[in-house]
């Protein structure tokens, strides 16, 4: 578990850094021209902002889902890569929240001349990691 604790704070501290990074831009980074560019957005809401305002709501049920994985985590044998970055990434939101009130999003894309939700690297930990949970949880109930 120690190596999983530390990855997890590496990982944090790397959504940190790029929120940090990103948090003061004046105009947004055009990385791949009409596809992907950075920009800062302050987020108070959850993907595509909905339930916007409702920060001590997404404190709450971030903090159930910590509860939740601990408690799964210890009873039943669990893919612990999932579990470390949906653990990184749930609490990389929170302290944006608990802190700012809002999460710091900044990766754009544009898809078919539509631009795509606004997102961060502890939203991508989140996604990847619940697709390895279910993926894994499938698996292991399949053997």
């Amino acid at each position: 578990m120690k190596k999983f604790y530390i990855t997890s704070f590496i990982l944090v501290l790397i959504d940190r850094v790029l929120k940090i990074l990103v948090d003061n831009l004046n105009e947004d980074i055009v990385v791949i021209k009409d596809f992907f560019y950075i920009t800062s957005v302050k987020n108070d809401g959850a993907a595509f902002s909905i339930l916007s305002g409702n920060r001590l709501l997404f404190i709450v049920i971030g903090l159930l889902f910590i509860v939740f994985l601990i408690r799964y985590v210890s009873k039943y044998n669990v893919n612990k890569i999932s579990y470390m970055m949906l653990f990184s990434g749930i609490i990389g939101n929170i302290i944006d929240r608990v802190f700012y009130g809002y999460v710091i999003d900044y990766l754009g894309f544009i898809v078919f001349k539509h631009n795509m939700p606004i997102f961060n690297f502890a939203d991508i930990l989140i996604v990847v990691g619940a697709f390895l949970f279910i993926v894994g949880d499938k698996n292991e109930n399949n053997s």
